[in-house]
């Protein structure tokens, strides 16, 4: 299944880029595992990625959790969370 992924702010910062298309294997089926795909590549995603660090993910531009189940040509966006001041 082909993803759409997209990192903004430091998360783009670190991992270089702000967009790219990936192929995922069959056994990617939530946004949770898509994200362990890509901790799974190592640094700089690992670190940026991390399960620990609070991270906000969307799915086809809707605010979404681990759970959420991906489908061919998603796209999934990985942020921190926004604050204000």
């Amino acid at each position: 299944m082909r993803i759409h992924l997209k990192f903004f702010a430091s998360v783009r910062e670190t991992v270089g880029t702000g967009a790219e298309t990936i192929d995922v294997p069959a056994d990617v089926t939530t946004v949770g595992a898509l994200r362990a795909l890509l901790i799974a590549r190592g640094e700089p995603w690992a670190g940026a990625l991390a399960e620990g660090r609070a991270l906000r993910m969307a799915c086809n531009q809707q605010m979404c959790d681990a759970g959420t189940v991906l489908a061919e040509g998603a796209e999934v966006a990985f942020f921190p969370p926004v604050t204000g001041g």
